[in-house]
């Protein structure tokens, strides 16, 4: 889940950017053909730049500590574990940390597989067995060999070009005049608005494409190091979460969000745990 908001905040923000450039300079293309390519420039621009920046951004959003010489067994295993599942899968060694947060969580992030990190909580440390937490880290060992980043960012691209050449386009229609005049303060502000209202749509597609890879993930995880730890691993994090009740928007960022919401199950990261559990009990 931490990967994939702090990827979309810092996507949406290095557009804004881009956006006010674009109209300070009084860049702007003449026709469709070169709006579509400014887009296309902008759009993919703003998701590489997220991509690249990920994993200092998330290093610093939780005060992720990467272990270089473990100073305790517990980082010893953690280092040794994820060595071990990196070989395995054949990738080059991660970067490992830790992060104290009372939240049972873990993530993976990097522009590529030969610059990843995978970070985990104290609060998931405390919380698993050591079979469950090896489950979580191959899972997110998954991610990296998925190249699930890499993947995200190209789909992030396609989705911030249309965006940006819709919005542009309707705002091009109707800030001008019938002599086809453009109000250049209403464009911008027409087009702006609807950056926001078309990226807040192009968000459900970026959050399906997330569901859909974690049960690549999870299967990768099974792959590694057996199904039935990360059967337990997630029936963990169903006893650990679901007595919470979350209230308001927190609910769509659960792992595990209020059942019955259809609205916010569009905007969750994560499949139902239940779900996830059922894909791996159908595996061979």
């Amino acid at each position: 889940m931490m990967r994939i908001i702090l990827f979309l905040l810092t996507n949406m923000a290095v557009l804004f950017v881009f956006n006010i450039i674009l109209t300070l300079t009084g860049i702007q293309a003449q026709d469709a053909t070169g709006l579509l390519i400014l887009a296309a420039l902008f759009g993919f621009g703003g998701s590489l730049v997220s991509l690249f920046m990920s994993k200092s951004m998330a290093k610093r959003a939780v005060g992720a500590q990467v272990i270089t010489q473990p100073r305790n067994e517990q980082e010893q295993w953690l280092l040794y574990t994820v060595q071990a599942q990196a070989r395995k899968a054949g990738l080059p060694m991660p970067e490992v940390a830790i992060y104290h947060s009372a939240d049972v969580n873990a993530f993976a992030t990097g522009a590529s597989k030969k610059n990843s990190l995978v970070a985990v909580s104290t609060g998931l440390l405390n919380s698993m067995t050591r079979d469950e937490a090896e489950a979580v880290l191959a899972h997110e060992v998954s991610h990296i060999a998925n190249g699930d980043m890499v993947t995200m960012t190209l789909l992030q691209g396609v989705l911030n070009t249309f965006v940006i050449f819709v919005s542009r386009m309707i705002a091009k229609v109707v800030a001008s005049n019938r002599d086809g005049e453009t109000s250049s303060g209403m464009y911008f502000m027409v087009a702006m608005v609807l950056e926001v209202v078309f990226g807040f749509l192009a968000s459900i597609i970026a959050m399906w494409f997330s569901r859909y890879r974690e049960f690549h993930a999870d299967a990768g995880s099974a792959e590694l190091v057996g199904k039935q730890k990360m059967i337990a691993a997630l029936k963990r994090l169903q006893s650990l979460h679901e007595p919470q009740q979350l209230e308001g928007e927190l609910a769509a960022f659960a792992i595990n969000g209020k059942r019955g919401n259809a609205l916010a199950a569009l905007f969750m990261s994560h499949p139902p745990l239940e779900k996830r559990i059922e894909a791996l009990q159908k595996l061979n």
